[in-house]
């Protein structure tokens, strides 16, 4: 499958993320405060599906439409397809 061109964007954003969890299971066993640690559970939670929502629409807008201009799927395919992969918004 060829590459979207933000995933290498997406790559840095989740091993970012990534990052984050690790800093945010420290703060779990120092005892860290609650209110701290939800704070960051919600930054990573809002990285991963910020990249997420990139990936989809990349997908839409370079593989289903490359797809149907160029007559490599039928459009009853990619409309399938689009169902599929939206229900990850």
């Amino acid at each position: 499958m060829p590459q979207h061109p933000t995933h290498l964007d997406i790559v840095k954003r989740l091993r970012r993320a990534e990052g984050h969890l690790r800093s945010i299971v420290a703060m779990l066993e120092e005892g860290r405060e609650c209110l701290d640690i939800a704070q960051q559970l919600q930054a990573v939670e809002s990285a991963i599906a910020n990249a997420k929502k990139t990936l989809v629409h990349d997908h839409i807008d370079h593989c289903l439409e490359h797809a149907v201009r160029e007559g490599r799927q039928s459009a009853s395919d990619t409309i399938r397809e689009f169902k599929a992969i939206t229900k990850y918004l």
